[in-house]
């Protein structure tokens, strides 16, 4: 499940890096999206592992009650589930698998855990950086990135995927090890 806000106006905003890295790899993996109930959906499979890809087109404080649903729907559990998401406590370029945990101050996951009710799901987190001093989170979150991030959110759109991609074949545990190390040509 990758979080954004629906619209074409935050397709480039830190808040929708989940979103787009869902895209890509929808792309990558030849899974077309399309409009399905409250979510932009597809279905595919990455070797022997079937998965369904979705991004709600509701808000992002929204998300949760779109998330239980489609996991309803499909017959899984929040163990079943991944959600990719922007984080701001990550340096832009950074990735971060883990399992569990709160939300951070991230409203979209408060609104999955809280439709859950439960934090028992995996995540890909996407660095977006903080906001300078005096700066608004919320207004930073809605905003575009700055050129000098664009090869560090760049390198981060490239690996995202395959991070996904060894969540999906090799396991948690494995991706953790792969990607949540901070590589020196993420950095520029």
């Amino acid at each position: 499940m990758g979080l954004g806000n629906p619209g074409a106006r935050y397709d480039l905003t830190r808040h929708n890096v989940g979103a787009a890295v869902l895209g890509l790899a929808a792309t990558r993996w030849r899974v077309a999206l399309t409009p399905l109930g409250d979510a932009l959906r597809g279905s595919g499979s990455l070797g022997p592992v079937e998965v369904t890809l979705a991004a709600p087109v509701a808000w992002m404080n929204q998300s949760g009650p779109v998330v239980k649903a489609l996991l309803a729907e499909l017959a899984l559990t929040p163990g079943d589930l991944l959600v990719v998401h922007d984080d701001l406590d990550l340096e832009v370029g950074r990735l971060r698998i883990k399992r569990d945990g709160g939300s951070g101050g991230h409203q979209g996951i408060l609104s999955v855990i809280t439709a859950l009710g439960t934090n028992q799901f995996c995540r890909l987190k996407i660095g977006i950086g903080r906001p300078s001093p005096g700066t608004d989170a919320a207004e930073y979150v809605l905003s575009t990135f700055f050129p000098d991030e664009t090869a560090l959110l760049q390198t981060s759109l490239e690996r995202a995927p395959l991070a996904l991609e060894c969540f999906l074949l090799d396991g948690l545990d494995a991706a953790m090890t792969r990607f949540n190390v901070w590589h020196e040509e993420a950095q520029g």
